[in-house]
């Protein structure tokens, strides 16, 4: 038998509900494994051991008496720094904001919390979200579990590593810029990024800090695991309640039939750089284990993806800001940051392009042209990155992030589009994980999945993992 750590959230709440295994010998567990690894890795910020321990003893209590029990009942969870858990500080990762802690859970946190999910720890990410690679003031760094010479990803790098080491099963995130999608191909871990309006952003009393109209258009809330099955059974308790959004659809969870076979477009950027070739590799990997599956696929090139970057930055630069005069950010983020920023503005300014008249008008256009390109094939197979995790230190290099933008155009046309995208891992190449995208029409987080677990049902599985620094 697997240890209980190795387990996926499918079958600890299935054995939880068996009486097999206790929520709290299932929250122990991860709390040893916690103490055991976190202090080589650094990806859980804050331990909230108490609480977890208090809720897994309700859901034992709750079980003993028969009562009816939420299809998470009892299984742990991780969740992001600029995630709202009541009595938990959101910290964005700022030393600012250390002690600003929510009065109440974000909308789906509290949903999860409804299904049985006990939220177990905080966990690390880059300032404000806005850097691939998890590192801040407050914090300190990640390390990837893979190598600790090469970045974990980000923004929601902290998840992504505490998932792939077997601290928890689930993990809570988000998405503005590949920021799920990115940390699971670097740590070798599932993530999905749903819908624009699928989950909702805020509570109903707003947000607890302002948020600028390109995150409300552009960033969304998703989960991070390691088994496809866990990411399905994550969604379908994180997208129920409204709360404050006004961008939240109720959509169903399923969609309308498609027509079998179902076809695949193995996205082409021709514009693009060429992918590594471990990258590529796993691309064509990808598309042989969904022939071998049943579905068809064919090269095909993406529409306006170009375009598509370009209007992502115009937006995400125009309307990202929650002022219009920001404070100078020496005086808010590290140095690190900083540095960072200072090399990465001028690749940022130059990868919008043109200035379009408006954005918006030009987006429904790059929508429109989706639509019917993905009329003919509803699934995309695709890179996130066009790089595998980067050695740690290169984002503060003016030269290599020069080319930074169009290695993650796939990942921030997504964004642009409020498509929903699957990260699966494929395999391992020279000592890193490997992964691709499945993405689909709006609201079809379904098909998505169904691609992304043939896939996974014909690898071996990357994780849990013990680190492996040395």
């Amino acid at each position: 038998m697997s240890e209980i750590w190795e387990m996926s959230a499918v079958e600890l709440a299935r054995l939880i509900r068996a009486r097999e295994l206790s929520s709290r010998e299932v929250v122990e567990a991860c709390l040893r494994r916690i103490d055991d690894v976190n202090p080589r890795v650094n990806a859980v910020t804050a331990v909230l051991a108490e609480e977890a321990l208090r809720a897994a003893d309700a859901v034992d209590r709750a079980i003993a008496a028969g009562s009816a029990t939420g299809p998470l009942c009892g299984v742990p969870m991780t969740v992001k720094e600029n995630i709202d858990v009541a009595g938990s500080a959101t910290t964005q990762g700022i030393v600012a904001l250390r002690d600003a802690i929510a009065a109440q859970d974000a909308p789906h946190i509290a949903e999860l919390r409804a299904a049985g999910a006990i939220p177990i720890g905080r966990t690390n990410m880059p300032e404000f979200g806005m850097r691939w690679h998890t590192d801040n003031d407050l914090r300190g760094a990640t390390l990837n579990p893979w190598s600790a010479a090469h970045t974990p990803g980000a923004s929601s790098g902290g998840d992504a590593v505490a998932v792939a080491t077997g601290m928890a099963p689930l993990g809570m995130g988000n998405d503005g810029a590949g920021s799920l999608r990115w940390p699971a191909q670097c740590c070798g871990v599932t993530a999905l990024r749903p819908s624009l309006g699928r989950v909702p952003l805020v509570g109903r009393d707003g947000p607890g800090q302002p948020m600028p109209f390109a995150f409300q258009l552009l960033a969304v809330h998703g989960p991070i695991a390691r088994r496809v099955e866990d990411l399905r059974l994550a969604l379908a308790h994180m997208c129920g309640d409204a709360g404050g959004d006004p961008w939240y659809a109720p959509a169903l969870l399923g969609g309308p039939p498609v027509e079998h076979p179902v076809r695949v477009s193995l996205a082409i950027d021709p514009d693009g750089p060429e992918p590594d070739p471990g990258v590529a590799a796993a691309l064509r990997q990808a598309a042989d284990l969904l022939a071998d599956a049943g579905y068809v696929v064919d090269e095909r090139p993406a529409p306006a993806l170009t375009r598509a970057g370009e209007i992502y930055f115009q937006i995400m630069s125009a309307y990202g800001r929650v002022q219009e005069e920001q404070p100078p950010v020496e005086l808010v983020a590290s140095e690190g940051f900083v540095r960072f920023w200072a090399e990465f503005e001028p690749h940022w300014t130059r990868a919008a392009d043109t200035s379009a008249f408006d954005p918006m008008m030009e987006r429904a256009e790059i929508a429109r042209a989706w639509m019917e390109w993905m009329s003919e094939a509803p699934l995309v197979l695709a890179p996130i990155c066009t790089s595998p995790a980067f050695a740690v230190g290169s984002d503060l290099d003016a030269g290599w992030l020069a080319g930074w933008p169009a290695a993650l155009r796939m990942a921030v046309a997504v964004n642009l589009l409020g498509l929903p995208a699957v990260a699966v891992p494929i395999g391992v190449a020279d000592g890193l994980p490997q992964g691709v995208q499945v993405i689909g029409p709006r609201f079809r987080e379904d098909l998505c999945l169904d691609a992304a677990a043939a896939i996974e049902a014909r690898v071996p599985p990357l994780t849990p993992i013990d680190p492996r620094l040395a």
